[in-house]
């Protein structure tokens, strides 16, 4: 009877240890993936007096690029969607091209979309089509909308699949029977999009959209309660207020679809703000705004 007791002991101790250890490979096997969205603001290696940028956009100096590349390299991300940038030659100021692989939306424009990709973290990427729908046609306006950079990234088997964008500004809260211009641009903008999610639903790929929506987006705005009611989505800024720049409601937010819900982890949502003692040094308007997911 003992020995028939033992052997109950060491079958019963095998499974659990069997368990635990699968349990913790399990945990291992899984890779936290940090995803940032980083509105740069006006990021440019042009003068101050070329013609083509705006009379109020900051001009860089060597020492604002060095704080830039300071703070990026501190955030530690492994895939910043960037906006606001004047292509690769200023981007590599603050992405340096032996730590990051850099990707563009091919818009003719100084505000670039584009994508910053860690080179030691074993990710791949694939270019989709741009989502140039994004940039509508407006009649009369020689400024061109931005299209958006649509990039999916592998990491063994897992893949996800990003939407990464810069919406039209200017109708931050407004209802949907506003008339205002920019709203029913941005109205438009926000069908665009829905449509990329529905063709998400068909092809069911693990996906998020991030970036500078010029929109306080929540769970009760119109706008995201339409894009709700075409897919289960999850706003990973809901309920939170935007420490940046002495606080507000965010308009930079990252929406996770299809299974990379699941892969949210949660309370990861964290945004760098520049310390008081930056000032002196031009950084950006915005606040970097990240969550980690951990892949399969």
């Amino acid at each position: 009877m003992t020995n028939y007791k033992n052997r109950l002991r060491a079958l019963v101790g095998g499974f659990l240890c069997a368990m635990l250890f699968g349990f913790l490979s399990s945990a291992q096997a899984s890779t936290p993936l940090k995803l940032t969205s980083w509105n740069m603001d006006w990021l440019t290696l042009r003068p101050a007096n070329d013609p083509a940028l705006p009379p109020n956009v900051p001009t860089r100096t060597q020492a604002d690029f060095a704080a830039l590349r300071a703070y990026a390299e501190k955030l530690q991300s492994d895939l910043i969607a960037f906006e606001e940038v004047d292509g690769p030659d200023a981007a590599r100021q603050v992405f340096p091209p032996q730590d990051y692989d850099l990707f563009f939306a091919p818009d003719p424009i100084i505000q670039q979309v584009g994508l910053a990709m860690r080179r030691d973290k074993g990710l791949t990427a694939t270019l989709n089509p741009e989502l140039t729908a994004l940039n509508i046609l407006q009649e009369g306006h020689h400024h061109p909308l931005r299209g958006g950079l649509d990039i999916t990234i592998h990491h063994g088997d897992a893949h996800l699949r990003l939407l990464i964008l810069h919406l039209k500004t200017g109708c931050w809260a407004q209802p949907l029977t506003s008339k205002k211009r920019a709203c029913r641009l941005l109205y438009q903008q926000f069908h665009v999009i829905e449509n990329w999610i529905l063709d998400r639903q068909d092809d069911g790929i693990p996906f998020a959209i991030l970036g500078d929506f010029n929109r306080r987006l929540t769970p009760l705005d119109p706008l995201m309660q339409t894009l709700q009611s075409d897919a289960p989505l999850t706003l990973t800024t809901a309920g939170f207020s935007s420490p940046c720049l002495g606080g507000r409601q965010f308009i930079d937010h990252i929406i996770l679809g299809n299974q990379a819900r699941e892969w949210l982890i949660a309370d990861s949502l964290r945004v760098m703000v520049f310390p008081h003692t930056a000032r002196g040094i031009t950084l950006s308007d915005h606040c970097p705004v990240s969550v980690q997911l951990a892949l399969p």
